[in-house]
């Protein structure tokens, strides 16, 4: 899945075009390194997010193209 539709299907962004642009500007890494918003994740990989002065890491647990909304907490991990 791409790195856009999983920060959006999971929550972490609440818009793919917001991930999108987060990407763009270089504030998402993937695995230590920056990423764009086509990157495939996979399960274990870590992700990165800088949100203004705050930083949120997390781990992949699952992939899943749709999920609800109390359920979405389940495919990460905060690190």
């Amino acid at each position: 899945m791409r790195l856009d539709k999983y920060l959006k299907v999971s929550r972490l962004i609440k818009r793919r075009t917001v991930a999108n642009e987060a990407c763009d500007a270089g504030r998402v890494l993937v695995n230590g390194k920056p990423a764009k918003a086509s990157v495939p994740v996979k399960e274990g990989d870590q992700i990165e997010i800088q949100f203004g002065g705050r930083t949120v890491k997390v781990e992949v647990l699952s992939v899943q193209e749709t999920v609800r909304k109390e359920e979405a907490a389940e495919m990460f991990r905060y690190l």
